[in-house]
């Protein structure tokens, strides 16, 4: 192999000669460059152009029918703002568990229950619990909440227990007799006498 010095240097690629266009008839790029005559492809910014663009039309992805499932960016569970938790049911809890036990996130890593901690944790209430653990989490259910309770057990949250939102009703303005509308008092004649008849009796 021969020795690499400034006289022996290559390019690891071969060069690509630059297309030179415009550069009159002769050059075999002239004229038009290569780009036809008119049309929106002729114009400059047309390699801008969006994959699947189809000259304003609708695309086909958009003609075509939509399969069953989520398909905004947003939707659960795949949306970038949208957040995910592991479930852990009270089942598991009794069958990989001893009566007493702290059960935290890194000890349902080492009884298999979960792969790592960096997800959320909730327990769900599916299966009986009969044994006594203090469970520790990051939410849980009504009925898990029970069951471990009802057991002999504590409930831990991770990060404080939610406050439940509730919804502000405004007041409704209290009418007072002051705002009440005064009564117009209204006086009709009891059968009276027209003018017409007595003229006319005379």
């Amino acid at each position: 192999m021969d020795e690499l010095n400034l006289h022996s240097l290559q390019p690891a690629q071969p060069r690509k000669e630059r297309k030179r266009i415009g550069r009159g008839l002769g050059s075999g790029k002239g004229r038009y460059s290569g780009r036809g005559i008119k049309g929106q492809k002729s114009r400059a910014g047309s390699h801008k152009m969006p994959a699947g663009f189809e000259g304003g039309q609708m695309p086909i992805d958009m003609r075509f029918g939509k399969l069953r499932g989520n398909h905004s960016a947003d939707a659960m569970p795949i949306g970038p703002f949208r957040t995910y938790s592991q479930p852990v049911n009270v089942r598991d809890l009794e069958a990989r568990f001893e009566s007493g036990a702290k059960v935290a996130p890194d000890t349902l890593v080492t009884a298999g229950l979960l792969k790592n901690t960096r997800t959320d944790i909730k327990v769900l209430g599916v299966g009986e619990l009969t044994k006594s653990l203090e469970v520790s989490a990051h939410g849980f259910s009504k009925s898990a909440r029970e069951k471990i309770e009802s057991a002999g057990g504590t409930v831990v949250w991770l990060r404080g227990e939610p406050v439940p939102k509730t919804k502000k009703h405004r007041p409704a303005a209290a009418t007072t007799a002051d705002d009440e509308p005064e009564a117009v008092e209204t006086t009709t004649e009891t059968n009276p006498e027209p003018e017409e008849a007595e003229e006319a009796s005379d």
